[in-house]
């Protein structure tokens, strides 16, 4: 399905998965550092203590990933570029599991991610709350945030409220005068959607859904009783850093700086005159987000720029790399800090946050998290999946597994009436009409 389609999203709507079934899910992550595409086996599983919210066991059947090329801070800058990657990302996959994929989930960064909550209340007369009323009330609060220029990634319902008590999860079959939603929404501006579609069909795909970044990040990264008690997971990505906030079991607000890994490494480059590959190198192999004062005394050799001969390295103390480091990790936290106390959630967040992605992996990253932000950090890395390479166990990989975990919560999801507004309620309001759906669905 096309972004030019006729509804007023227009994006493709992943169908429900069956809880009865396996399926076959394949996702690509799309990042500035690497593309990734992964190809996982959904099984049904029974219900169980860990991870309570999966209704399937994944295992990963066939993993490709390469270089990024055409992206710059999450945004398209070379069509051509990333399509060729995207094709060997995908190739290498599907190689590796023995079968063709022909449309996949996946990420979006760009687009300037916005989050809103939207608020609606319709009247109910002193009656019992039907499954109509709350389509009408989810139709009503979607209606709002529809815009001309956005596209709307994710609608989830956080809370609905009885007469002004708020905080009620489920309203069915309570009576009241008036019932109240509160939606969060995740837009992006459709040009940068439909050049991510244009790259992928361009490659001889089709896009089955679209996930914000962060949401996915946060899906594979967090634990439920983080996900439950409130929390914030931070997605370190190469070009772009993200956040999500989770509380009561669903994302309540994401949003995205145009800081990451990469930042680091050009600055690296530029402090110590050196080229993009060597500066990387010297980040992965020495570099530490703490500085320490034994550095002072090591030395480590900077490769020259030029390409003559006679040039020699020249050598640094370390404690130089770690500072050059240091400031720009620094002033990313102290953006993403700011960025939480304004967004209003940072009561909700709490005391715990999560580091994700690649540039998580820093030394010292978590005890400079701990300080800038004050609040417990841990590194969070992709959880509940099977088959991974020991290479993609780490946390960049959180995004691509997290892509892989979002059909079992699409449901979750109300869509404006134009797409099939709360399809999942089935074509009849009556309780009858839902199990009548939910059978032709699962069997």
């Amino acid at each position: 399905m096309s972004l030019f389609g006729s509804s007023h999203f227009g994006l493709p709507r992943l169908k429900p998965l069956s809880s009865k079934r396996s399926h076959i899910v394949s996702v690509l992550d799309i990042g500035s550092t690497k593309v990734v595409c992964m190809i996982g086996r959904l099984t049904p599983r029974e219900e169980s203590q860990v991870l309570p919210n999966r209704t399937h066991n994944i295992e990963i059947i066939g993993i490709g990933h390469q270089r990024s090329r055409g992206i710059k801070t999450g945004v398209i800058a070379d069509l051509d570029a990333l399509e060729g990657v995207v094709r060997l990302a995908v190739d290498a996959a599907e190689r590796m599991a023995g079968l063709t994929v022909d449309s996949l989930i996946v990420n979006v960064s760009a687009g300037r991610l916005g989050s809103d909550i939207y608020t609606a209340t319709i009247d109910l007369g002193g009656q019992e709350v039907e499954a109509n009323d709350l389509k009408k009330v989810l139709a009503a609060a979607c209606q709002q945030s529809i815009r001309q220029e956005r596209a709307v990634l994710h609608s989830l319902a956080t809370g609905y409220s009885l007469d002004g008590e708020r905080g009620i999860r489920d309203p069915l079959a309570m009576f009241g005068d008036a019932l109240g939603v509160d939606m969060h929404v995740v837009t992006a501006e459709r040009a940068a959607l439909r050049n991510l579609e244009l790259c992928i069909n361009r490659a001889h795909l089709s896009v089955e859904g679209m996930v914000a970044t962060p949401y996915a990040s946060g899906l594979a990264a967090l634990v439920d009783d983080e996900v439950e008690l409130g929390c914030a997971a931070i997605d370190m990505g190469g070009g772009t850093t993200t956040i999500s906030v989770f509380a009561e079991g669903k994302l309540v607000h994401t949003d995205a700086v145009s800081l990451g890994g990469h930042h680091v490494t050009t600055d690296l480059a530029r402090g110590l005159s050196t080229r993009i590959e060597d500066a990387e190198r010297l980040k992965v192999v020495h570099a530490s987000a703490l500085a320490n004062s034994s550095e002072e005394r090591e030395l480590i050799s900077i490769p020259p720029i030029g390409e003559d001969e006679r040039d020699q390295p020249t050598q640094v103390p370390k404690a130089l790399v770690s500072r050059i480091v240091k400031a720009r990790i620094e002033e990313t936290l102290e953006l993403i800090r700011d960025r939480i106390q304004r967004s209003g959630f940072s009561p909700i967040v709490g005391k715990r946050v999560v580091l994700t992605g690649g540039a998580s992996q820093l030394t010292g990253l978590p005890d400079v998290a701990r300080r800038v932000l004050a609040r417990n950090v841990r590194i969070g890395r992709p959880m509940g999946v099977s088959g991974l390479p020991t290479a993609a166990k780490g946390p960049a990989f959180s995004t691509a597994v997290g892509l892989m975990i979002y059909p079992q919560v699409a449901d979750m999801e109300t869509h404006a009436p134009s797409s099939g507004l709360l399809s999942s309620f089935g074509g009849n309001n009556s309780r009858i009409g839902r199990v009548g759906q939910w059978l032709k669905e699962s069997f």
